[in-house]
């Protein structure tokens, strides 16, 4: 691994595509570090359960707040080091969360930064704490912890019914066997899913799906709430996870005082945060799924991942200026955003903006949810094709008809209600319409079925999609339809030439 702005995610994906068992490594910390979150709440809600933070072991439950805020710590730096646009945005989230701390806030950011800019100091500095000094304090603390445990010893929840073993080598086996189940379930998730790898960041290009690892969902879904982020984001950060956190400290002096009665008050609030947890962690779940513009964002960004890693394997490789430049330079990366910015204001791509996202204007009426905005120019996601050139011949009205949503459109036919002459191009009232709409059952008659075929396939053909196989006979037949209109029935003689001059010519 290499932590620089140039040379991050170049030697992740090298571990994960180009290593040999590579991704299995890597897959294996992903998920390692996953479930020891996991498993260190659980212990913890164990712990408050069983009554093991009371005296003598006060200081052993401290060790161990300190040793989850050290893991937590890990989970938050190790996220920005492959430099992918996740790790990326999200760690610039967390970054400004930091500003949000009372008095030095603004120190504190520039301190993890490395300055007052996000970027290759902050990815050294995150990556010398997530691999040099906070592995070290994990250590030092759990040699800690783990002798001050060994003093006071295990604390039987019911004294009557203690087991009658001993630590070595009962309760060790049982743990290896616990702990071999959870390397199993790490090494399985590492084989047949694999760690994700998103495209190399690039501050020029927005992430919308960006979100914190899932375990911190919850944090992420309760800022989210009107009443807290009208109270601010310091109050929402940093008070609210301050007090919780001050509360499971003093529990030791609560149970205390209170005697049992602290002790049933610290195992109400320790059930409640985290039946809390988890209904705001299904709430962000099930929000994100049914969220369409997130879901668009989604898709966008494991189709940039995997393009980059296909531009990566690729016989030019990444060049010197780093993995970014691949995305830059590429048609098939930059062509939907190019269209999104530029085109998708009149313009659809399939229905949406062309990265997938529903193109919304204001609603009508103040504080009214957007709605979706009509298109005043054609879908050009299927434009010229085999299904477009058919509506265009069964149905011209239909597939012209977002030309009514034009405002030169309405002005025109204000103008005309005023009486003035106007000419303009009307879907319902053009040469084609009348065409299309006079023979409509005529040409959907079985008679002309296929010659409609002939006449799209020729359309179609001569459109110049790239990459389409088109019917050499039907495209001549098509073409004689065109500019001869050899039709059966009453359409016979009525060619595209009589209007279409130039139908059939090469330029």
């Amino acid at each position: 691994y290499s932590p620089s702005t140039r040379t991050a995610w170049e030697s992740v994906y090298y571990i994960q595509h180009e290593m040999y068992l590579g991704h299995i490594i890597r897959g294996l910390h992903h998920y390692a570090a996953q479930a020891m979150v996991v498993l260190m709440a659980i212990h913890l809600v164990q712990v408050i359960i069983d009554g093991a933070y009371k005296a003598p072991r006060e200081m052993n439950f401290w060790l161990g707040i300190v040793l989850m805020m050290i893991v937590l710590g890990l989970s938050l730096t190790g996220y920005l080091l492959p430099w992918d646009q996740k790790g990326y945005y999200a760690t610039q989230v967390t970054t400004n969360i930091m500003s949000a701390t009372p008095g030095i806030g603004r120190e504190v950011q520039i301190l993890a930064q490395g300055g007052s800019d996000y970027g290759h100091l902050t990815l050294t500095r995150f990556f010398a704490m997530h691999a040099g000094i906070l592995p070290t304090l994990l250590v030092a603390f759990l040699a800690l912890h783990i002798y001050v445990f060994r003093r006071h010893g295990l604390t039987v929840h019911d004294p009557e019914h203690a087991p009658e073993t001993t630590f070595w080598p009962d309760q060790v086996l049982k743990d290896a066997v616990a702990c071999l189940a959870v390397l199993a379930v790490v090494l399985l998730l590492a084989f047949f899913r694999g760690a994700e790898m998103s495209a190399p960041a690039d501050p020029a290009v927005k992430f919308d799906a960006a979100r914190p690892e899932w375990y911190f969902l919850f944090l992420f879904r309760f800022l989210r709430f009107h009443a807290v982020e009208s109270l601010g984001l310091t109050f929402g950060a940093i008070v609210v996870p301050g007090i919780i956190m001050g509360i499971i400290a003093l529990m030791p002096v609560t149970a205390k005082l209170l005697g049992n009665t602290g002790h049933i008050l610290n195992k109400a609030f320790i059930w409640s945060l985290a039946v809390g947890v988890v209904v705001l962690t299904a709430m962000a779940f099930y929000e994100d799924a049914n969220d369409t513009g997130h879901q668009a964002a989604l898709t966008e960004a494991r189709r940039d991942g995997q393009r980059a890693i296909e531009l990566a394997s690729g016989p030019a490789m990444i060049p010197v200026e780093g993995a970014v430049s691949l995305l830059r330079r590429d048609p098939f990366t930059q062509g939907p955003r190019l269209f999104a910015q530029h085109c998708s204001s009149c313009h659809r791509y399939n229905g949406h903006d062309g990265r997938g996202s529903m193109v919304t204007e204001a609603g009508s009426g103040e504080g009214a949810a957007p709605v979706v905005a009509p298109p005043t120019a054609a879908d050009l996601g299927a434009f010229g094709g085999r299904e477009w050139m058919n509506a265009v011949v069964l149905d011209y009205s239909s597939q012209f008809t977002w030309l009514k949503n034009s405002h030169w459109f309405h002005d025109a036919q204000a103008k005309v209600a005023a009486g003035e002459s106007v000419d303009f191009i009307d879907p319902d009232n053009s040469e084609m319409a009348d065409w299309t709409g006079g023979n409509v059952d005529s040409l959907k008659s079985a008679e002309n079925a296929n010659n409609v075929k002939a006449l799209v396939e020729f359309l179609a053909e001569e459109a110049g999609h790239g990459g389409t196989t088109f019917d050499a006979a039907l495209v001549e037949r098509g073409r004689d339809l065109a500019l001869n209109g050899t039709w059966s029935g009453p359409l016979n003689g009525t060619s595209c030439a009589d209007c279409h001059d130039t139908i059939g010519q090469d330029f």
